[in-house]
């Protein structure tokens, strides 16, 4: 089959898809970075007693979590210029990437905090431990350990999820494919380049999360 292909037009087309893999690459980090902020935020305001806090963060988390993600983008795309907010595309994107893998990200960490075991708490308890020393010394070291792995596994749904971003023309690794098809009606050449940069992202980020789990990972001390 790959005889059929033709490799000299891919070649031609390289910087295009190098110019989207460098976008994707920044879309993925500044989402992440976003992301990640905005679900300890969320998560901080889940788990708390106040109700002005607990609410709305449930709300939040739980409309993410049961709307598409395509959804999203499109009620930030073509909902926000009808209240009068122009964003660019290219911000339209990360937010919606930002809200919706903050949301798993808030789910995440609360679960790793929920695994703490509760004698380990209530030993902190007796102890003398306030509410601030107990989650610096004892349930967020555990949870830590506990939330990296699927904290890495939802980064890297976080980078395939970006390729949705191409249909509100956002220029990024599938946008590069979509012009490749357009411009040479070639299809196959192109989505799979695309596909080969999208593994190669992949599989770099599950390197880095198998290290993370040998190196970073906390265990318990008995």
């Amino acid at each position: 089959m790959l005889t059929d292909f033709n490799f000299r037009v891919i070649w031609e087309y390289m910087p295009l898809f190098l110019t989207g893999v460098r976008a994707t690459a920044f879309i993925a980090a500044v989402s992440i970075t976003l992301a990640l902020i905005t679900g300890i935020i969320a998560c901080a305001c889940r788990i708390s007693g106040i109700k002005i806090l607990k609410y709305p963060a449930i709300a939040y988390i739980e409309l993410i979590r049961s709307t598409p993600l395509l959804v999203q983008i499109y009620f930030l795309y073509f909902g926000l210029p009808t209240l009068g907010v122009r964003v660019p595309e290219l911000q339209t994107g990360i937010l919606a990437l930002m809200l919706n893998s903050g949301a798993y990200i808030a789910e995440i960490i609360r679960a790793g905090i929920n695994s703490v075991d509760e004698g380990h708490i209530e030993a902190g308890i007796s102890s003398g431990l306030n509410y601030v020393q107990r989650m610096r010394f004892i349930i967020l070291p555990q949870a830590l350990g506990v939330t990296i792995p699927p904290l890495l596994g939802q980064n890297i749904v976080l980078v395939k999820d970006s390729a949705l971003l191409s249909l509100i023309s956002v220029v990024e690794l599938t946008r590069s494919g979509q012009t490749m098809t357009s411009e040479r009606f070639m299809p196959a050449e192109a989505f799979l380049t695309v596909a080969f940069f999208y593994m190669c992202i992949y599989f770099c980020l599950k390197t880095f999360a198998d290290w993370s789990q040998r190196k970073l990972i906390f265990r318990e001390v008995y």
